[in-house]
């Protein structure tokens, strides 16, 4: 798979998963997660959050800019373990080109609040799990594995890995 096919690969897969847990390295050289909501998954293998200037996230990339970011989807049977370097920006033209007004809750200032960063994190390599066939499919398949003590076909799931080094 070419690199611009595997960032579409990830694209496609996460999809309508808008939140994510973000991992970051905290102080003491832990993981530390939370709950982020992606902005935008650009063709180039970026994806784009908001964040606080001042917050424990911004500090930690600061620190350490290696970061992990689970999506889920139990619906679809589809889950995506991205991991990337992170880095915050002052991108005015682009925090104006994703704010929703949902994000005053946030910053009640608004789009041009200055506490207001661009998080970019561009993707080194990914993992996926993913059951084309769906749900139901999945669950009889593994219903039917317990009983018969067999595995799991694994024609009734994708897994696979992306390296975009």
């Amino acid at each position: 798979m070419t690199r611009t096919e595997s960032i579409e690969k990830l694209r496609e897969l996460i999809k309508g998963m808008r939140t994510c847990m973000m991992t970051t390295i905290d102080e003491e050289g832990s993981p530390h997660s939370r709950p982020m909501a992606t902005q935008e998954a650009a063709k180039d293998g970026t994806l784009s959050f908001l964040t606080s200037k001042g917050s424990r996230t911004a500090r930690e990339i600061a620190q350490e800019q290696i970061v992990n970011l689970s999506y889920a989807d139990d619906g679809a049977a589809r889950y995506v373990s991205i991991t990337g370097r992170a880095t915050l920006r002052s991108d005015r033209a682009k925090i104006h080109e994703l704010w929703s007004p949902l994000f005053a809750a946030w910053w009640p200032a608004g789009k041009d609040d200055p506490d207001i960063a661009l998080l970019e994190v561009s993707i080194d390599r990914a993992e996926y799990w993913d059951s084309p066939a769906g749900k139901v499919v999945q669950l009889l398949g593994i219903v039917k594995a317990a009983l018969t003590g067999r595995e799991q076909q694994r024609s009734e799931r994708e897994h696979g890995e992306v390296d975009l080094h």
